[in-house]
């Protein structure tokens, strides 16, 4: 027996899955077939001795759906199936591009990609960002190439383009940019001349051969500057899956093709109508890619930040090659005021670095010799030479930009809906536009009422016209007027945005569907250790007995714990090197288990520390810090007694305290409705006390690593939507069940790739950011969905009626898309920052 899981494409509702289950069902050799509607997966168990994986979906094709079977997420399954080679066992089962797209007016157009893309055998799942002009496909290198994906796109009518990174992406863009504006200079030329000479026309001087010029200089307008519409528009009628191009084509080539026959037949010329549709188009088209560019500028802020250049040590010399060429293991120069060509580690030098790119942090931080450097930040003072660890797509710039891109690349759950409504809306316009011109040639007394009724109001309309005169204008107001490219538009603009912000402030959000997910979250569940705490102990208390100075204190306290490993070592160590002390040599020294640690000074005076056992076996009075010393254990900090000889000296006390800002994050959490737990492996005792300093609403601790999954799983079962955040390997499990995953960006790389979302600070005001963030991301989309709509209920009807003249309908289609773009844009208007977070 074996289990497999398919994609199915081309379900409408329940009943479609039921019928295919109800099928295979009754199909010999099938055990279970179950499926996802929501999802759109066929979950199987079938005998493969009795029936193949490929005749099961010949049955799935028959009943009128579309098997995808290169999208199993039995991995194994599919590459035993494929037959590959040890070779191509060798290369990695999935792999996951984002590429851009070249060619695309609308969102049919995207939706043609998608769906052509996923019935290819390999093709694990496609996307089209069309605001971004972006494809992510997740394919099987072994099942098919890049060649084969860019053949795939070419024969849908589009440009899938060979992947470039740094200053080549952005100039791919402007390119486009400028041939767009290029088309649109000349075409309003041609179009504008065409409307002065048809008013001297009309009301100054009827001049001979006016219908021959007007035909000449619309021809190239129509048909050259607009060529790469009717092509589009013919390849998505080839396809069937007509587009917004198909609605531009039949405003502009029909009218122009009735001006041509105006010269043998006595008909209305639409000439000047069809050269202002297609001007309007490419105005519109052109304005729509500016701001669509303004939308994802993040992006290219983001490419152009590296570094081109690094000063790197070759053979004793310094010598300047590109940052293309660094290696790991190189050693950079990098002096005040320039870029850190790449990551790397301080190996010599001391200074401070202007880190906002990564973290939105506007204060510069201090990097010395043994600390990490991040790529494209600013040397702000001292010389510093580092040592390259990380180039290429390895960066923490490139992770972050894949990162922004995966995002804008995936697809809000509300966004389904949207892009269903698109799939039917070019062709019911299309049904539209034949019922209303069959109606005016058929109805033409009623239609004639309405338009002496306008008349009164809009001087545009001409009742008098014959009645296929009216009945053409009509149609081609209707076809023009209808815009599918605001509904596309909606989400992935505001997605565009919202996560460009995001990046800029240090929150990287990995995927659409978190955008929609936070806006529900009851509930935030922390780790602790480097999540609430900072994961570093140090000393928090001390204090001295028996008129000890403090720097015999902690001259005994270095002498003791030089050169131990223990983190208890460390904290101290920091400490006493911070008061001055120098340690001095020991002798006899000895490692107590259960107790503490002994040796002897230069003096030979015995010298302790340790916990109270360690005390009494030595008989040292400690009972007058009792209080002090259970006080600081309730506070759940490890207390140590340092004596010297046959006296106590004082008590040291040692935790992980917690963040700053944790208790405020996490206040200001419980204000915004949400509820906070914490889950952890210390004990009860120390869990309660951090719980207590932050203010968390519940807390569970002596919970093993295997078992915050559980815990996470019983929160989800309680509150609904829940969020993980986390810092550790132990912590991507949780991570990953969890509805929202919340890695802090100072973290493994484990728990980063396990999460939905980044924290790049560390710090957990970006949690309260990104939730604010998300809200207006979400709010926006929202607000573009209904102005779409609003904007498709009211003009179409008006259309209809005959009410509306087709070049102003080319003129307002254009403009609701802007409208929703601009929308989108202004979400950077809004403050993502919480109220009590230092500006």
């Amino acid at each position: 027996m074996k289990e497999t899981v398919l994609k199915v494409d081309g379900m409408s509702c329940t009943s479609c899955s039921a019928a295919i289950e109800k099928k295979l069902g009754k199909t010999e050799g099938v055990e279970k077939a179950t499926i996802n509607f929501a999802t759109e997966k066929l979950h199987l168990a079938f005998d493969e001795s009795a029936i193949s994986l490929e005749e099961i979906g010949r049955i799935v094709e028959k009943l009128g759906y579309t098997p995808l079977m290169g999208s199993a997420d039995d991995t194994s399954a599919r590459q035993q199936s494929a037959g590959r080679t040890p070779e191509e066992t060798a290369l990695p089962a999935r792999e996951t591009k984002t590429l851009k797209v070249a060619g695309m007016t609308c969102t049919a157009c995207s939706a043609a990609i998608e769906k052509g893309l996923k019935k290819m055998g390999g093709v694990e799942n496609a996307a089209v960002n069309f605001a971004a002009e972006k494809l992510t496909v997740t394919y099987d290198p072994a099942l098919v190439r890049m060649a084969s994906l860019q053949k795939k796109v070419a024969d849908l009518g589009y440009e899938l383009l060979p992947e470039q990174a740094g200053p080549q992406a952005v100039d791919q863009d402007e390119v486009m940019m400028t041939a767009s504006r290029k088309r649109m200079v000349t075409s309003a030329v041609l179009s504008g001349t065409i409307m002065t000479l048809m008013i001297i026309h009309m009301f100054l001087w009827q001049f001979p051969g006016y219908l021959i010029i007007v035909n000449v200089l619309a021809l190239p307008n129509i048909f050259i500057l607009g060529k790469h519409v009717h092509k589009a528009s013919w390849n998505a009628l080839k396809n069937g899956s007509p587009n917004m191009d198909v609605l531009v084509s039949l405003g502009s080539v029909p009218p122009y093709l009735i001006g041509l026959m105006a010269f043998v037949f006595p008909l209305q010329a639409f000439t000047e109508m069809a050269s202002s549709i297609m001007t309007f188009h490419l105005i519109g088209k052109y304005l729509e890619t500016r701001a669509k560019g303004r939308a994802s500028q993040a992006i290219k802020k983001l490419i152009e930040m590296g570094a081109k250049t690094a000063n790197i040590m070759l053979n004793g010399e310094e010598v300047q090659v590109a940052t293309e060429d660094l290696r790991p293991g190189d050693i950079m120069i990098v002096r005040p005021g320039e870029k850190i060509p790449t990551d790397g580690d301080v190996i010599e030098g001391k200074s401070t670095v202007d880190e906002s790119m990564a973290t939105g942090e506007s204060m510069p931080v201090s990097r010395t010799v043994g600390d990490p450097v991040i790529g494209a930040t600013i040397n702000k003072q001292g010389v510093m030479k580092i040592r390259v660890t990380k180039t290429g797509k390895d960066t923490f710039l490139s992770q972050v930009i894949q990162l922004v891109e995966a995002c804008q690349g995936s697809k809000v759950p509300i966004q389904e809906f949207a892009d269903r409504v698109t799939g039917y809306f070019v062709p019911a316009i299309l049904g539209i536009t034949v019922l209303i011109f069959a109606s005016n040639l058929i109805f033409p007394e009623f239609h004639q009422g309405i338009l002496l009724w306008g008349a009164q109001y809009l001087p545009w309309i001409r009742p008098g016209a014959n009645t296929l005169s009216i009945a053409f204008v009509t149609a081609t107001a209707v076809l023009v007027i209808a815009c599918p490219c605001a509904l596309g538009l909606g989400t992935p603009t505001a997605l565009m945005v919202g996560s460009g912000m995001g990046a800029e402030n240090g929150i990287l959000i990995r995927n659409g569907e978190a955008v929609q997910t936070f806006k529900d979250l009851k509930m935030v569940i922390f780790d602790k250790t480097g999540t609430i705490t900072y994961g570093k102990p140090a000393v928090t208390d001390f204090q001295t007995v028996n008129d000890t100075e403090e720097t015999v204190l902690w001259q005994l306290a270095a002498d003791l714990e030089n050169g131990s490993e223990h983190p208890l070592a460390f904290a101290i160590m920091e400490k006493a090197r911070d008061t001055g002390v120098t340690p001095a040599g020991v002798t006899s020294f000895e490692a107590l288990p259960g107790l503490g640690i002994q040796a002897e000074d230069a003096d030979g005076t015995l010298i302790l520390m340790g916990n109270r056992k360690l005390m009494e076996e030595n008989t040292i009075a400690y009972e007058a810090l009792e209080d002090t010393i259970a006080a600081l254990e309730e506070q759940g900090k490890t207390v140590m007694l340092a004596a010297k000889g046959n006296q106590l000296a004082g008590i040291i006390a040692v935790a992980d305290p917690i963040k700053e800002e944790s208790a405020p994050a996490i206040h200001e959490l419980q204000k915004m409705g949400i509820k906070t737990a914490m889950v952890t492996g210390d004990n009860q005792r120390t869990a309660n006390a951090i719980a207590h300093q932050a203010g968390l609403d519940y807390v569970i601790a002596e919970v093993l690593p295997e078992g915050k999954v559980d815990e996470v799983k019983k929160l989800q079962a309680q509150y609904g939507i829940v969020a993980m955040v986390g810092d550790g390997i132990n912590d991507a499990p949780a991570l990953k069940q969890a509805n929202i995953g919340i890695a802090i960006g100072t973290g493994t790389d484990i728990a980063i790739e396990a999460a939905d979302v980044t924290l790049v600070k560390g710090e957990l005001s970006g949690i309260i950011s990104a939730i604010l963030l998300s809200r207006a991301t979400f709010r926006k989309i929202k607000e573009n969905y209904f102005w779409a709509w609003f904007y498709n209920a009211a003009a179409i009807p008006v259309a209809m009626l005959g009410l509306l003249h087709p070049m102003i309908g080319a003129a307002a289609m254009s403009v609701s898309s802007l409208n929703v773009v601009y929308n989108s844009l202004r979400l950077k208007r809004v403050n993502i920052k919480p109220r009590y977070a230092k500006s």
